[in-house]
């Protein structure tokens, strides 16, 4: 079967959404894995073709070999070493060169976040604002630390599984979260409280998991034991929109990328976005984009 880089337009009937690539849907958004890209790429040919994890935030470092990747709608070339970063939802696909060196991380930030909600939320926030490829110099001693955190990271997965994901391969994790997202950190160098980073995680979580229900945004308060009011101002100063906004933003990224990849008829994509009337849909999305969503189909 072609893959989205031998046949760039074609569509699916759905965007597939795993866990992990090829194994179906995740059972519990409660895990923390690792792998080597070696052992699943080259059970493809080294392509592995575009799909979405919803709730589910992915790391990929790659130490030695090169990639073509897509994330959402950009198309990168890297070789390495050179770190992935992918949130939830973002669409994404890869190519390697054969044999490539380095490891996939596949994780639930709320998981990983457990007791120390603060540091590790920031380092998050940071780190998975949008999805990067983050460069780094090659024989580098901090590029070699980094690695031995991966590697470190990888062989206490090989753990007994009441030991995969506990506390020293959360420490492990987090280390490696923290250490890539200093390497983001200058890009944004607004002050933030750990505190607020750590709230607008879990909210960004929340709006992950529900956002096709189109939960009011009193409920989202309601679960963060925030006032709607609180929330809104959390929301604005870390990202100048309100949480309805916000909202509405990744509703439209997601229609995005349905009209892209899925050649199912706007009828549906408008169900499966949670919407119960598509001529509703068509003029939310012709509001935010300019586009009734036929128009930006025929674009692409």
């Amino acid at each position: 079967m072609p893959s989205f880089f031998s046949a760039p337009r074609r569509r699916l009937r759905r965007l597939p959404v795993f866990a992990l690539y090829g194994e179906g849907r995740a059972g519990t958004l409660r895990m923390l894995h690792i792998e080597s890209i070696d052992s699943r790429s080259r059970l493809y040919n080294w392509e592995i073709d575009v799909h979405v994890h919803h709730g589910l935030h992915q790391l990929l470092w790659l130490r030695l070999g090169s990639v073509d990747a897509l994330l959402d709608e950009t198309r990168i070339e890297a070789s390495g070493p050179v770190a992935l970063a992918i949130p939830p939802g973002v669409a994404h696909a890869f190519r390697f060169a054969r044999h490539p060196q380095g490891y996939v991380f596949t994780f639930d930030a709320a998981l990983l976040a457990e007791r120390d909600d603060a540091q590790t939320g920031a380092a998050l926030g940071t780190l998975f604002a949008a999805p990067a490829a983050l460069p780094l110099p090659a024989g580098d001693a901090a590029t070699e630390r980094l690695h031995a955190l991966w590697q470190a990271l990888h062989a206490e997965a090989q753990a007994p599984a009441a030991q995969a994901a506990g506390p020293v391969a959360l420490w492990l994790g987090r280390s490696v979260v923290w250490q890539l997202a200093q390497r983001r950190a200058h890009a944004d160098e607004r002050p933030r409280t750990q505190s607020r980073h750590a709230l607008y995680t879990r909210w960004l979580v929340l709006v992950e998991q529900h956002y096709t229900e189109h939960w009011p945004i009193t409920r989202y308060a309601d679960e963060l034991g925030l006032s709607a009011e609180r929330l809104n101002r959390l929301v604005r100063a870390e990202t100048g929109m309100s949480a309805q906004q916000l909202v509405h933003e990744r509703l439209v990224r997601e229609a995005c990328r349905l009209l892209m990849y899925v050649q199912a008829p706007v009828s549906q994509l408008a169900f499966d976005l949670g919407f119960n009337d598509p001529a509703y849909f068509s003029r939310f999305f012709r509001r935010h984009t300019g586009l009734a969503p036929a128009a930006y189909r025929q674009k692409l």
